[in-house]
């Protein structure tokens, strides 16, 4: 069987393991490269299985991801689908709009798979995407090796963290550190509040961590707002480390099971399906058609 894998918008850990543990199972393994700009543009090469073992246990996808709104486009769509006609399963690995072009590609006749492969955890119908416990990771050791010089000199700290519109990342962050305060929606922008807590730390001769989710509010500004004597606030902004840290044992294992779960149902012939995970962490295939 021919297959043919891609890996679309942002990139996430554990995708190079899923691709290396997925071609095991098979001979004729291709890659679309930058994802659906690749497939549109023919750019497709043969997965080197010796090539992606090197890299399997790392982050940043070896099969090169992209953003590629454009995919939308009916006649850039089309000559991706030309091309995923010439394969036997095609394997997408993304977020929400991957998962999109996934169904439009098994309405127009191609035989396509889909894995949630995105750090904010935030693809509709699965409890888990790839990426999410590596990017919690990166986080909690960020604020766990910045608090206690914070702690020394009784400051502040925001910790700006990925997430998108999604709370999954900062919550998690939260609750793992235990940090004093957590700011994922409009409604936790109360600046009193936030001062009496900062107040009361500093009393106790002891730093500050608050947790901010991005796309709410500039982090300058939230530092502004909170930064009156006599406070003294700081920010970390968390960002890349979080789709570049080395994938989480916890991560590798669940690349395995996605990969193994695909395999599986390729090999029965069981096409057009999104491999989720349920709220007990199993695989489950979900219908990509009506």
């Amino acid at each position: 069987m021919k297959i043919l894998i891609l890996c679309s918008g942002g990139d996430a850990p554990g995708m190079n393991r899923f691709v290396y543990t997925l071609s095991k199972n098979f001979e004729d393994v291709y890659y679309a490269y930058k994802g659906f700009k690749g497939l549109v543009e023919g750019d497709i090469r043969k997965l080197n299985i010796r090539e992606i073992e090197k890299v399997k246990d790392e982050a940043g996808a070896y099969i090169r991801s992209s953003r590629f709104p454009e995919f939308k486009e009916k006649e850039v769509f089309s000559e991706g689908l030309k091309n995923a006609l010439n394969y036997d399963a095609v394997v997408v690995l993304g977020g929400n709009g991957s998962f999109l072009g996934a169904k439009e590609l098994a309405v127009h006749g191609a035989k396509v798979f889909f894995v949630p492969a995105t750090i904010d955890n935030d693809v509709v119908g699965s409890m888990y995407s790839l990426g999410f416990d590596t990017a919690v990771d990166a986080c909690v050791h960020t604020v766990e090796n910045c608090m206690p010089s914070f702690h020394t000199c009784s400051k502040t700290c925001l910790f700006k963290v990925m997430g998108r519109h999604c709370p999954k990342i900062a919550e998690a962050v939260f609750r793992i550190t235990k940090a004093d305060y957590l700011i994922v929606k409009e409604s936790d922008l109360k600046y009193d509040k936030i001062k009496k807590i900062i107040k009361k730390n500093e009393d106790a001769d002891r730093g500050t961590a608050i947790i901010v989710k991005e796309k709410l509010i500039e982090i300058e500004e939230l530092k502004e707002k909170l930064e009156t004597k006599p406070f003294s606030v700081r920010y970390q902004i968390v960002g890349y480390l979080q789709r570049g840290g080395k994938p989480t044992k916890t991560e590798l294992k669940n690349a395995d099971i996605f990969a193994r779960e695909v395999a599986r149902n390729i090999k029965k012939q069981h096409f057009n399906v999104a491999v989720m995970f349920d709220d007990a962490q199993k695989p489950f295939p979900q219908p990509l058609l009506p």
